[in-house]
């Protein structure tokens, strides 16, 4: 994405490598909240902290890919919550907020150096494409036994990225794993994207 261009949904959809992300994100964090979560209706953060809450989660709690803190908004009410991001640009957005114990710059896609969480929630990390399931891996070393698992996954990359035979694959490294659909978007965003879909994802790891 060039300097010049004004980030938007096409651009978060047309990313293709962890460059392109930062640059992204580092032109769009100010501008985020309004420029994409009002305009475009983004609605799966409300959704990913009411699925958490309505599973009884507990803190602490880590925002996988927190971003600006569109999840953690709805957690932190009542809840610890931590988040992590590869854009420290996007955290300093979230940090200003102070609803967040503690923030942190890392990458999922690697082994994480995180205290140990009772819950584990992501509304945007596994949406675009660019994560693939393995990085799930990194995040149950870092959850406590009988942790809750709250994950948004597009449905398109469900099945195409591997996640549907990764999950197959835990066995008994997790339980009671639900999946429910729902709209990432109202009727405010691009009409390419309007009616996309992600799984919710809930489970615990096992203890």
């Amino acid at each position: 994405m060039g300097m010049s261009d004004i980030p938007n949904l096409r651009s978060a959809y047309d990313m293709t490598s962890e460059e392109d992300i930062h640059a992204l994100y580092r032109e769009w964090a100010h501008s985020y909240d309004v420029g994409f979560g009002d305009a475009q209706g983004y609605q799966l953060p409300q959704a990913v902290a009411r699925a958490y809450i309505a599973a009884g989660g507990k803190g602490p709690v880590l925002d996988v890919g927190a971003g600006t803190g569109l999840l953690g908004e709805h957690l932190t009410a009542t809840l610890d919550v931590d988040g992590v991001d590869l854009s420290s640009v996007m955290l300093g957005v979230a940090r200003s907020k102070q609803i967040y114990r503690d923030l942190y710059t890392g990458n999922i896609n690697v082994q994480l150096n995180l205290p140990q969480y009772m819950g584990i929630v992501s509304a945007g990390t596994f949406t675009l494409g660019h994560v693939g399931p393995t990085a799930i891996d990194n995040l149950l070393e870092i959850a406590e036994p009988g942790g809750l698992f709250v994950l948004a996954v597009n449905a398109v990359h469900y099945v195409d990225a591997g996640f549907a035979a990764y999950f197959d694959g835990l066995g008994a490294a997790i339980a009671g794993l639900t999946q429910v659909k729902t709209r990432i978007y109202d009727d405010r965003a691009d009409a390419d994207h309007r009616d996309d879909i992600a799984y919710i994802l809930t489970f615990t790891k096992a203890g």
